[in-house]
């Protein structure tokens, strides 16, 4: 047998080991890097246990961290932009090469379904954030527009990279930072060359009126209570009266 090949079966070995170490130990985590390529898009992104981390913005020409705030500060080396935008050359020669060679097989089309909801509880004049959530897809990209009051809005808007499901479809997550009035109505619109025509979700803010029932009931309970008084008084007057 020759010797790449031996090397190989060892690499695997040692792979399930080390993944049984982990799983002993109850200390199981999942690390990826993605690195992919059409002939119109790219994406080079860092996640850890479904959360992404890093992604490479190519149309800004940075590397953005994409943890909140409030979460323990971390770094990625330097260069690793710069390593991000040289793999999308090789990326896109193994595309071509790979394309030939497989005498360019049809692509896989999975359509997207969406759903939108805000990320705390709503609150009418508190700054809140809207989620809409696209899953299901392939390949990437989706497009996503956002509205307010049928009226297009960009401000306050943030998209995630494409991040894979289990069953290699795609997930991808649009926030628009907004503060909820009385009245507006949001719309989150995807677009994929899955779908013959967008697909719009829609949502508006739900302002609770105060419940009239209690004050109902207690008015009635009142009322009948009082009538029975009367009814009660009025027979014993009557009864004393007969004696």
């Amino acid at each position: 047998m020759p010797l790449c090949c031996l090397n190989m079966k060892s690499s695997v070995i040692v792979l399930i080991l080390y993944c049984q170490v982990y799983a002993e130990a109850k200390v199981l985590h999942i690390d990826l890097h993605i690195t992919g390529c059409s002939d119109s898009d790219g994406v080079d992104m860092y996640g850890l246990d479904g959360e992404e981390m890093w992604y490479a913005d190519f149309n800004k020409g940075k590397g953005v961290i994409s943890q909140p705030p409030f979460a323990d500060p971390f770094s990625y080396v330097p260069g690793t932009y710069e390593q991000a935008v040289g793999a999308q050359g090789v990326c896109k020669g193994n595309l071509a090469t790979s394309i030939k060679a497989n005498k360019n097989p049809p692509e896989t089309i999975a359509p997207p379904h969406s759903s939108i909801y805000p990320r705390d509880d709503v609150e009418l004049g508190v700054e809140n954030t809207l989620i809409c959530h696209v899953s299901g897809f392939y390949p990437a990209p989706v497009r996503v527009r956002w509205t307010r009051n049928n009226q297009n809005v960009t401000e306050g808007v943030r998209i995630s990279t494409p991040y894979p499901n289990s069953d290699f479809t795609l997930n991808q997550f649009s926030s628009l930072s907004f503060t909820p009035e009385e009245g507006d109505i949001y719309g989150c619109t995807v677009e994929h060359k899955g779908l013959t025509e967008p697909l719009t979700r829609i949502w508006e803010p739900e302002v609770s009126q105060p419940s009239v029932g209690p004050a109902v009931f207690c008015g009635v309970g009142l009322t009948l209570g009082l009538l029975g008084v009367a009814t009660g008084t009025f027979f014993l007057i009557k009864g004393n009266q007969c004696n």
